[in-house]
This record gives C-alpha cells, structure tokens and sequence, in this order.
C-alpha cells in the first residue's frame, strides 16, 4: 500500500435508536453540530457537503462527501470523497440491544501535497489523529443523541 494510502476501521456503540443514528449520520450538513473536529460542513448538493476537517496536528482537510449509497433499510450510509482526501468513507449502522452500533470504514488516499511529501515521517501522526478524531466524535455523537430532539 502507498504511504499515503490510509485504510480505517472505528467501532462505536452509542445508546440511540439506529433509525435516529442513521438520519443524523446521514445529514453531511449537519456533521459539526456534534463532531468538534469538523470545522465547517457546507452543502453543495442534497447528498453532498464539502467539509473542512482538523484535530491536533496543524493542518486543515478539506473535501467534498458526496453520498453514493444512502440505504435505511440496511443501515448503509457511503460516500466518495473527493478533495485532500480522495475514496470512500461509510457508516453501517446496526441494532445493539436498546441502541445501534456504528461500524465506520475509510479507505482514502491523501492529496494535499504537504502530507504527500512527509508521507513517510508523519504516517504514525497522522494515524494518531485520525485516532484522536474518531474518539471525539464518538464522544460528540452520543452528547448530540442523547439530547432532546428540537
């Protein structure tokens, strides 16, 4: 795999039914009401938003999501990315008890040319960020859901 080739797998279990999971996942619009690390989320589209993304490392993300699958009946939520980040990135959002579990899959490369070139030193960084972001908004998504709704 190139070095600027990125494959994540993040597994979150929140206490909210999946068909209120789904629709807040499935709002790109709405991403920085509850995951801190997404800056500015602007619609360009229904199912599309272009998103401005960072976390602790100094340097700003910015991409379009556009949703390519968009399932409720199955809990599937896709979409390509296209901008600093170019692939795929999707939910799976499943029954758990009284709540859902979130089975989050990424695989992008990077484009934006300074994490290009430092690809080799900065890997683990920016791995650890992406680790870093995914906890937060684990933490922020289930704040949101467990507010009342309105």
């Amino acid at each position: 795999m190139p070095l600027n080739s990125y494959r994540f797998r993040s597994v979150w279990s929140v206490d909210c039914p999946p068909e209120r999971v789904f629709e807040v996942l499935a709002d790109l619009g709405g991403y920085p009401r509850w995951w801190p690390e997404v800056r500015q989320a602007r619609q360009v589209a229904e199912d599309a938003a272009e998103l401005r993304c960072r976390s602790v490392l100094p340097y700003e993300l910015v991409f379009q999501a556009r949703h390519n699958a968009k399932e409720p009946d199955t809990g599937l939520l896709r979409a390509d990315l296209v901008g600093d980040l170019d692939g795929t990135a999707s939910w799976r959002v499943l029954p758990e008890g009284s709540g859902s579990r979130l089975v989050y899959d990424q695989e992008v490369v990077v484009r934006k040319p300074l994490l290009r070139r430092l690809a080799l030193v900065l890997r683990p960084l920016l791995k650890a960020n992406h680790e870093l972001m995914m906890r937060s908004g684990r933490r922020g998504l289930r704040t949101y859901l467990a507010a009342p709704v309105g």
